[in-house]
């Protein structure tokens, strides 16, 4: 079986951000303690092929149609569903969802990050969807899976996954060519390279930082670094903790190592966010960056704000001399109590089938080509869509850099990996966030602050496995 998230740029952007969002939805659990259970027995027998009745409407909540991948899909779905949809835009609030489950008054639909599916699906928050697939004929095996196993909790099925993050190497190519340096020197296939080139490129001017030679983007990458040493921050089966592994502390030593050479973490962060990450003055436009790896959706901001930058892409390698890439995204999930669940399960049918990707798609290369831009193509998690649209509607001989940019993609898209479901997703994510953020910081070092984040990821899990054991 296979699936995938349009891309969560604020956390790519700024580290420890993505803590605090763990944070947030570790409180909201709290808060929404008594939402455990909350599926009645009307909910265990929910038809997912009834017919809507007359006058159903869908309430969505984290969903919103800011442009034409969601407008497109949205007006499509609404149309053959045949119900008024509101969508409350803007991010999942964790905290409102399961305080809105837990007082018995749920939104129709979610739409959320797909690590926040086991700690909803435990607490009783969210239908299995096995049956939703069934009637509607959701064709599991074309999504991408990585993506589909990370919705699957304790075997069942609990979200329909959309979009795909998938991180890729860029680089600023006249840094690299001034520095004697090619992109394999920081594709991460080799650390000590990777160290050698930051210091090759890394700039200060009167003592502060005007050029940041490699950004390793701590916290939330080490997952992909962990993994290009052959480890994964937790077990196959989403029980064991593996934090405190020889591999991860290598790994953070040397992603950690990048920033030391530039000053520090601090340094670094403070420069990175005074760029216009996202305009025409991004740091890539103006020289300010040798090179980082980043989910592919920024090609497109760079595409669009800054085409004419001297640019390079290439995949992101592991120790190992593999291609890996830590797939992110969203998924879409039914609550317990939703009043028209059927609905519900036909409307993320029809957002996520073939052929909604590929019209979406087509809307969106129409009017890159209207702008007098490369349409470099779109994860959409499912796998066939993915083909087709790459097939159909990528250009056959894009001009560089973005033909390279395009391949680097897909071949990411590739070798995905993800961390399982579990119960304890927000307290275990913000465990390992919380001690890199110590580490860079200058709080502690890589090994002691990972093996204090190796004691309370694994109480937590411990404490939510049993929880869920108890009620089976």
């Amino acid at each position: 079986m296979r699936a995938s998230l349009q891309p969560r740029s604020s956390l790519s952007h700024r580290p420890g951000t993505a803590a605090l969002v763990a944070g947030t939805l570790a409180s909201a659990v709290v808060l929404a303690g008594c939402a455990t259970g909350t599926r009645s027995d009307a909910d265990a027998d929910v038809d997912f092929g009834a017919s809507p009745s007359a006058g159903a409407a869908l309430q969505v909540m984290g969903f919103g149609t800011g442009d034409e991948i969601g407008k497109v899909r949205h007006d499509r779905a609404v149309e053959a569903v045949g119900v008024d949809v509101t969508l409350a835009e803007g991010a999942l609030d964790p905290q409102a969802f399961l305080s809105a489950a837990a007082s018995g008054n749920p939104p129709d639909l979610i739409y959320g990050e797909r690590d926040q599916i086991g700690t909803f699906a435990s607490r009783g928050a969210i239908l299995p969807l096995s049956e939703c697939v069934e009637e509607q004929d959701i064709d599991t095996d074309a999504f991408v899976d990585p993506a589909l196993e990370q919705v699957t909790f304790a075997e069942e099925l609990y979200g329909i996954p959309e979009f795909n993050a998938v991180q890729i190497t860029m680089a600023n190519a006249d840094l690299l060519s001034a520095a004697g340096l090619e992109l394999e020197d920081v594709d991460g296939s080799d650390p000590e390279a990777v160290l050698a080139a930051t210091e090759a490129m890394m700039r200060n001017d009167g003592g502060r930082l005007s050029v940041i030679g490699y950004d390793s983007k701590l916290p939330e990458f080490l997952p992909l670094w962990a993994k290009g040493r052959g480890v994964d921050l937790l077990s196959e089966d989403g029980r064991t903790a593996q934090l405190d592994d020889p591999e991860v502390v290598t790994a953070l030593e040397q992603a950690v190592a990048v920033y030391d050479a530039q000053g520090g973490f601090p340094a670094v962060k403070t420069f990175r966010d005074s760029t216009d990450f996202f305009g025409a003055g991004n740091q890539f436009a103006t020289g300010q960056l040798g090179a980082m790896p980043m989910e592919q959706w920024y090609v497109n901001v760079l595409n669009e704000n800054s085409p004419d930058a001297p640019l390079a892409f290439g995949p992101v390698k592991g120790a190992d001399g593999e291609v890996h890439a830590y797939a992110t995204g969203s998924a879409w999930a039914i609550p317990a109590g939703a009043s028209s669940p059927a609905a519900a399960c036909a409307y993320i049918a029809r957002m996520t089938e073939t052929d909604a990707w590929t019209a979406a798609a087509e809307a969106r290369a129409d009017a890159r080509e209207t702008e007098g831009l490369v349409f470099t193509g779109v994860l959409t998690g499912n796998e066939e869509a993915d083909e087709e649209i790459r097939d159909e509607l990528v250009p056959d001989d894009p001009p560089a850099p973005w033909g390279d940019a395009i391949e680097a993609m897909y071949e990411a898209n590739d070798n995905t990996f993800a961390l399982p479901a579990n119960p304890a997703d927000a307290e275990f994510e913000q465990a390992w966030q919380d001690a890199v953020n110590r580490v860079l910081n200058g709080q502690e070092e890589p090994a002691a602050a990972l093996a204090k984040a190796q004691e309370e990821a694994q109480a937590a899990l411990d404490d939510a496995w049993a929880k869920w054991d108890d009620q089976q």
